[in-house]
């Protein structure tokens, strides 16, 4: 039962008629993903929120809600770099994301809704999907809440009314639709707005 549901998800995925909303199933194949996961977990994690993070680029100040030069931490790495230069490439951003963050979220693991931070990061933010599965929560007030079940391998990007208007969240819990979380690990790419 529960791998005819996951078939069924998986072949035909609710994506929310939203303004801005970009959303690619299969953006990388799981080799890539593989190597990409891989090379994260390569990397040191801080534990400073209630599920683990790297910050590249820039360190975004989560209680001040801002970015300052500052902040600055270094080039992008190379792992990170390659996939930024992809979604430039394949004109998902203008220029080139500068900024990037990588969560990782444990079964029962979530975050509330917001929009990213909008004097700090630019019109686009963008993301990619590794690991597990989980449905993200679409919000706007007057409107009725969307909701995106967000695949192993996806893209998502957000720019426009889907970037400004509508928070977006993921709930805390332990499954999707009946189908149980397993950790997933999002890259998440913006741009800093330097204020020039």
């Amino acid at each position: 039962m529960a791998d005819r549901l996951e078939r069924r998800l998986r072949a035909e995925p609710k994506v929310p008629a939203i303004p801005g909303l970009h959303y690619v199933q299969s953006y990388m194949d799981a080799a890539q993903a593989a190597a990409l996961l891989e090379a994260v977990d390569a990397m040191p994690w801080l534990s400073d929120l209630s599920r683990r993070v790297q910050h590249y680029g820039y360190r975004y100040d989560y209680r001040a809600r801002r970015v300052v030069p500052e902040m600055y931490l270094g080039p992008l790495p190379s792992f990170v770099q390659s996939l930024a230069e992809r979604l430039v490439r394949e004109g998902y951003f203008a220029k080139q994301p500068d900024q990037a963050i990588v969560n990782a979220y444990e079964p029962g693991q979530g975050i509330s809704h917001h929009v990213d931070c909008v004097p700090c990061f630019g019109e686009t933010i963008s993301s990619v999907s590794l690991g597990s599965r989980c449905e993200m929560e679409f919000r706007r007030d007057g409107a009725g809440d969307q909701h995106l079940l967000l695949e192993p391998t996806s893209l998502l990007v957000l720019s426009g009314e889907a970037r400004y208007s509508w928070s977006h969240a993921i709930r805390a819990r332990n499954s999707d639709h009946g189908i149980a979380r397993t950790r997933r690990v999002s890259i998440t790419f913006r741009t800093i707005l330097k204020g020039d």
